[in-house]
């Protein structure tokens, strides 16, 4: 069976994106969350991130062409940015730890 015909694997993908589509959706009113809004906020992007991270590993260790297809189309991709996908991770917790710091900031 391929990576992408398991069905855990599909409902992983597809929760993922929804959860992504919904903070992005959320976030473009972050300015406007109070304290405790902007500290969910925060975390649900943290947790959103780990899962992420973990998706992608699994089709780096996929033996299955097409997610080394993948893997190699996501580099292509942010190479085109001047980056590559740890430096796209480390960028996103480096953004949320400045959320975390500014938030500690505010009253």
């Amino acid at each position: 069976m391929g990576f992408f015909d398991s069905e855990i694997v599909q409902q992983e993908a597809k929760q993922l994106f929804e959860d992504y589509q919904s903070l992005m959706r959320l976030g473009s009113d972050y300015g406007k969350f109070d304290r405790a809004g902007k500290k969910i906020f925060i975390e649900q992007m943290e947790a959103m991130m780990d899962r992420y991270r973990v998706f992608m590993k699994r089709f780096e260790l996929s033996e299955d062409f097409m997610a080394q297809m993948t893997v190699e189309q996501l580099k292509t991709q942010l190479s085109q940015f001047g980056v590559t996908p740890q430096q796209m991770f480390d960028q996103m917790h480096l953004t949320l730890e400045r959320m975390k710091a500014e938030l500690e900031r505010t009253p």
